[in-house]
């Protein structure tokens, strides 16, 4: 189905966290991969689920040596989207994760992959992949892997210094990519003036694209690069970060940072391909897998002090009724357990 490649610019602010919230409450069959050339987070910060599913023995560490490593050994004959399942990991909460490298040494040799990767992605039906691809810099062999998406997403902070990379990258992004998938941002937002840095991020952003050039430059002859739109924001919740991780008891439900990445899924999948009804419950690799449903994700905007629109905070329960405390991740892509 659709692949949705997540980066940044210079320091990657929070592309394995923004992955992993948008992965626990996306509307459809999905697969988290860590695709960061830095080397990957997941193993050293998420549980993993039990194999025989067996909840009593939940909470282990995720194999290193079981993801795209793995999956590159079996890939030099060829890969096809089928080959991706067998490399998977699952968390504990359901969402199914193909866990990345370790050090970027081993991205030296991999630099091959990235294109058959990504067109592997894209033929992964009925399931969407969010791919991590960490922090995007010149010449990143990534590029391969992006021009087969369906949507780039670049995140950013509302400060200053992050917003100037990000204006860069993101001329030079659709220079590259021109003809090619469209290319979003997700601000990294302070839920105290949420909708007011989203607005000031578009603003410069939306300046710098009809430029293509550095602010002081005079607009260039000829047709403007690609549109670039600003999605949309998740809200900067330390508190929501920690309890992803499972490092901080709570209701993850109702954090902020949950709260706003429903928003933003909903969005961003509504933008893709519709996945087949008829599909939806099935995992990688599984297509006649008769799971239970998840809810649609909530369409109230995160704003400040962590109420909806209309002062009313969701009394939506996380996933299977209980709290996600102790490492509980939400599963994603209609794992998510809820309404049948």
């Amino acid at each position: 189905m659709a692949l949705i490649a997540l980066a940044a610019d210079k320091g990657a602010p929070g592309v394995t966290t923004a992955a992993v919230a948008l992965g626990a409450v996306w509307p459809r069959p999905v697969l988290v991969a860590e695709c960061d050339q830095a080397g990957g987070d997941l193993v050293y910060r998420l549980p993993a689920a039990a194999p025989s599913g067996d909840g009593d023995r939940d909470g282990g560490m995720l194999n290193p040596s079981r993801g795209l490593l793995s999956l590159a050994a079996t890939a030099r004959r060829g890969l096809r989207p089928e080959q991706v399942a067998e490399h998977c990991q699952r968390l504990v909460g359901g969402l199914d994760v193909l866990v990345g490298i370790t050090n970027a040494e081993q991205a030296q040799a991999m630099t091959w992959l990235w294109g058959p990767l990504g067109r592997a992605f894209a033929g992964l039906a009925p399931v969407d992949v969010i791919a991590d691809c960490g922090r995007l810099g010149a010449d990143t062999p990534l590029t391969d892997l992006l021009r087969e998406a369906d949507q780039v997403v670049l995140l950013t902070r509302a400060t200053l210094e992050q917003v100037a990379h990000l204006r860069e990258r993101v001329a030079a992004l659709t220079a590259e990519l021109r003809g090619g998938p469209p290319v979003g941002v997700l601000v990294l937002a302070d839920p105290r003036d949420f909708r007011g840095s989203i607005a000031e991020v578009d603003r410069i952003v939306a300046g710098a694209v009809h430029r293509g050039r550095a602010p002081d430059a005079v607009e260039p002859a000829g047709p403007p690069p690609a549109q670039v739109t600003v999605l949309g924001g998740l809200a900067l919740d330390p508190k929501g970060a920690e309890l992803l991780s499972g490092s901080w008891g709570g209701r993850l439900d109702r954090s902020l940072l949950i709260r706003s990445a429903r928003e933003v899924a909903a969005d961003l999948a509504g933008r893709l391909r519709p996945a087949p009804a008829a599909a939806y419950g099935a995992a990688p690799g599984r297509p006649s897998d008769t799971g239970p449903r998840a809810r649609p994700p909530s369409t109230g905007q995160a704003v400040a002090g962590g109420q909806e629109p209309g002062g009313q905070v969701p009394g939506a329960q996380a996933p299977g009724g209980q709290t996600s405390a102790g490492g509980q991740v939400p599963a994603g892509g209609r794992h998510e357990k809820g309404e049948r």
